[in-house]
């Protein structure tokens, strides 16, 4: 195997090199997809589309790499992040917008403590947060706040709502700051709810 030095100056070596290097490390990034997200994956095919989509990734941000951790460290964790991207959009595609827009409230399932006073403390915030998502927000912040909470990417959400991009940044941004401000004129340090939802 290669050192990190290596790595990198066969990758951006002669067009042989580079392409034999690729094709190693496509080989080393496809059984580590397979063998990390094998659990949800369909089949092969798509561990090559996921294999693909890193592979393009890191040669993209090949001047990125800082030498923190090691080369296939860092190139792993990249292909990581882009299967459980794709996993994502994979499992909200056919899945409509409109389940996350109605007239009713949306309750919010997070953890609590298992220490007694911080468990009644966390009840009454999330209580006094599902009010403010109830009564401040409007519909379309409340719609995007769900999706994200249920786990829709930026880039899902745009898709699925006919949003662009920086309307849903917009969108979440603007619901977590009137949610932090209505959590604190109640008192509550916001930081330790939104922390969670963000």
């Amino acid at each position: 195997m290669y050192t990190d030095k290596e790595w990198i100056e066969r990758l951006q070596g002669s067009p042989e090199e580079r392409d034999s290097t690729i094709e190693e490390l496509r080989d080393l990034l496809r059984r580590g997809l397979a063998k990390g997200l094998g659990n949800y994956l369909d089949g092969s095919a798509y561990v090559e589309d996921m294999t693909q989509e890193a592979l393009l990734k890191i040669l993209a941000a090949i001047d990125t790499f800082e030498g923190r951790s090691q080369f296939l460290t860092w190139a792993m964790s990249i292909a990581t992040r882009t299967g459980i991207s794709l996993l994502r959009h994979k499992y909200h595609r056919d899945q409509s917008m409109d389940a996350f827009v109605d007239d009713g409230g949306y309750p919010i399932d997070l953890s609590t403590s298992e220490r007694p006073e911080e468990s009644i403390l966390m009840q009454e915030m999330l209580e006094k947060l599902q009010e403010l998502i109830d009564q401040d927000l409007s519909e379309k912040q409340r719609m995007v706040l769900r999706a994200s909470l249920d786990g829709y990417s930026t880039d899902g959400i745009a898709e699925k709502s006919g949003l662009n991009r920086n309307s849903v940044y917009k969108c979440l941004h603007d619901a977590r700051v009137k949610l932090k401000e209505g959590l604190l004129k109640s008192g509550f340090a916001a930081e330790d709810v939104l922390d969670k939802i963000a």
